[in-house]
């Protein structure tokens, strides 16, 4: 491993500054409501920031949050990371978006940073970066998907020509809802555990994540501006409300960012503000045979989004 270089600074200033960014968008796209601040204290070290939007005009529950928390490593995290008692630090910011059109998508984003140090010298072991973003539509625009994938593979190819593929393929692996076999959405980026290696540098890893994390807002906005004003029936609600049953299964199911929170003692309320504010379950429910929500169902699954037709 080359030798490390701590961004824990640097990283906790830019993730203030994407959420910064992202609210002030989504204010202004919105025109009805503010985000509301709610900075927090964690026992032991560290804290944030929790920002919630609802009963917007566009967002009917939106939230863009950003920690930054360490101390001793919890048991449970040691056994999964492989690693005797350790400090850690981990910072990032996190947002899930649920529009109140039903044909507007929802939309979640983060990007994170990880440092472990030795528990007696305080010394930097270990560093990776993290994030993503996927776009989870109730009805299927495919130039929508491809719009959203463009813009997230442009700012990879800045940095990696194999970034792209590379993380795409994990989005499409991990937002995946196995006891359903589906895919959470139309996917996006996921990557994890980027470590600095003779190829990079920690300085790179940090530029790349900073510039996705500015991206989201090009990939994701003009969607919600050209259909926050499509007109929908209570059919189409409904189907809304059961597709985020999908979505509400996977957070509390598969998600290891929520698992991360729980375990490190993290803030339930910022945790779990990824929840739709209005949920159905329906027993055994499916789509009319081609019908348009039929359509989207048949979409969830990995899909080549650039060069789709």
């Amino acid at each position: 491993m080359p030798d490390l270089k701590s961004k824990k600074e640097e990283f906790s200033r830019s993730v203030k500054d994407v959420q910064q960014h992202i609210c002030d968008e989504l204010e202004a796209v919105d025109g009805a409501q503010k985000f509301r601040i709610e900075d927090w204290e964690r026992e032991g070290f560290g804290g944030g920031s929790t920002r919630i939007i609802a009963d917007g005009e566009v967002i009917e529950k939106g939230g863009v949050n950003v920690s930054a928390v360490g101390g001793p490593l919890p048991e449970a995290m040691q056994k999964k990371f492989e690693v005797p008692e350790s400090e850690f630090f981990a910072t990032g910011v996190s947002l899930v978006i649920h529009p109140r059109n039903p044909f507007v998508p929802t939309v979640h984003a983060n990007f994170r940073y990880f440092e472990l140090y030795d528990k007696d010298t305080g010394e930097l072991k270990d560093q990776w970066f993290g994030g993503g973003a996927d776009m989870t539509p109730y009805y299927l625009f495919p130039e929508d998907a491809k719009h959203f994938h463009q813009v997230l593979k442009k700012v990879c190819d800045r940095f990696d020509p194999n970034y792209y593929p590379d993380f795409k393929a994990e989005c499409d692996a991990y937002f995946y809802n196995h006891h359903r076999d589906e895919a959470r959405g139309i996917g996006g980026l996921f990557f994890d555990y980027q470590r600095p290696d003779e190829n990079r540098t920690a300085d790179d890893l940090f530029e790349f994540s900073k510039a996705a994390g500015f991206a989201f807002t090009d990939a994701y906005l003009p969607i919600m501006k050209k259909r926050k004003d499509h007109e929908y029936e209570q059919k189409h609600r409904d189907w809304q409300e059961i597709r985020r049953g999908r979505y509400v299964e996977f957070n509390l199911i598969h998600d290891r960012g929520t698992l991360f929170g729980l375990k490190t003692k993290g803030r339930i309320e910022s945790i779990l503000m990824s929840l739709p504010p209005k949920v159905q379950w329906v027993y055994d429910h499916h789509p009319e045979a081609n019908s348009p929500e039929a359509e989207l169902v048949e979409h969830l699954k990995p899909v080549d989004w650039i060069n789709y037709k």
